[in-house]
């Protein structure tokens, strides 16, 4: 079975097609970030603008890549919610067209949950129940995976997200846009030096909050620029990354064995950071958690994780009518 995945759900057009659930044919994105580089963070109408620039040659590219057409295909899926209003409107009009004209089944899929089964398209071995960390430049959420695709929502944070919180950061040190890469890359040659708090880490549930730290490490540097002792940029980030993948893993630990799980995920962009992977992995192997994250393509945002999902909604019948709406804000299905 042939599905077409379309995420528009912020700054990257994307498009895909997945046989069967699992098997990428393709999986195709432009990113937009230098075009809101100068900006230090994403512009939505510039977003909203590149989007109908981009998606009729994105998704060109994913069917001739996959080496099918649109009558080939078997149903059309499309982020619908939660994201930016108007970068979501571009790919919902653009799937409702193609499902309009070639009288293909639609269905509307939640971003969030297009993440948590990216790891399925390179995992067959991921159990029921599961605990899965979700963690991008705007979420930061623990979820219960529960058999037939049932969630219950653990923790969320209760202001910036983590990726957020790198890319402020990293706006104020003038690192740059995006901040996660940049930030991930310099912390490998620095030192975790700086005494910065871990907020919410003993609080003993299953939230974040990181605005605290973002501003914890703002003080630090304006009071040591004045007395001429500020660390090197490299130490100050190795700190910043370190307190917040301490925070992270030991939430998603706390979750796991509070849930009496055999397993974590981590998907979400920030899941390519590559201490947080490594941090992760050997905490879980401590407690006998198996760990699993995706490549890194499948951390971002990607329509191949769309396609994956709407497989199974559309075996269980789930289907959107062509009065589908894009949705700036939505819950989880199944919370």
């Amino acid at each position: 079975m042939l599905i077409l995945g379309i995420d528009t759900s912020c700054d990257d057009t994307a498009a895909a097609v997945v046989a069967d659930g699992v098997k990428i044919l393709s999986n195709i994105i432009s990113s937009q970030t230098d075009f809101h580089r100068k900006y230090g963070g994403i512009v939505p109408e510039i977003a909203s603008r590149k989007h109908i620039e981009l998606i009729i040659r994105v998704i060109d590219e994913a069917l001739s890549k996959a080496e099918v057409t649109f009558d080939d295909l078997d149903a059309v899926a499309v982020t619908n919610r939660p994201g930016l209003v108007g970068s979501l409107l571009v790919g919902v009009a653009a799937a409702k067209s193609i499902a309009y004209c070639y009288n293909l089944p639609l269905l509307g899929i939640h971003h969030i949950e297009g993440h948590i089964y990216a790891n399925f398209l390179e995992h067959d071995d991921i159990p029921f129940p599961h605990v899965c960390l979700t963690v991008s430049g705007g979420h930061t959420l623990l979820v219960y995976v529960k058999e037939g695709w049932q969630y219950e929502l653990l923790g969320s944070t209760q202001d910036d997200a983590a990726g957020e919180a790198y890319d402020k950061v990293s706006q104020y040190l003038d690192l740059g846009f995006p901040g996660g890469p940049i930030i991930d890359r310099l912390a490998q040659a620095g030192k975790n030096v700086v005494d910065l708090p871990r907020p919410m880490l003993n609080s003993g549930d299953y939230n974040f909050s990181f605005s605290g730290l973002k501003t914890a490490v703002r003080y630090f540097v304006e009071q040591n620029r004045k007395t001429g002792s500020l660390p090197v940029v490299e130490d100050i980030v190795a700190s910043f990354q370190k307190a917040v993948v301490d925070i992270l893993v030991q939430k998603t630990l706390f979750a796991a064995q509070s849930k009496n799980v055999s397993a974590v995920t981590l998907t979400g962009g920030v899941a390519a950071n590559s201490e947080l992977r490594q941090a992760l992995s050997e905490a879980g192997e401590q407690r006998n958690i198996k760990v699993y994250f995706p490549s890194r393509v499948l951390c971002t945002d990607n329509a191949a994780m769309i396609a994956g999902i709407a497989y199974h909604k559309y075996q269980a019948g789930e289907r959107a009518g062509l009065d589908l709406n894009a949705m700036a804000s939505a819950v989880l299905d199944g919370i």
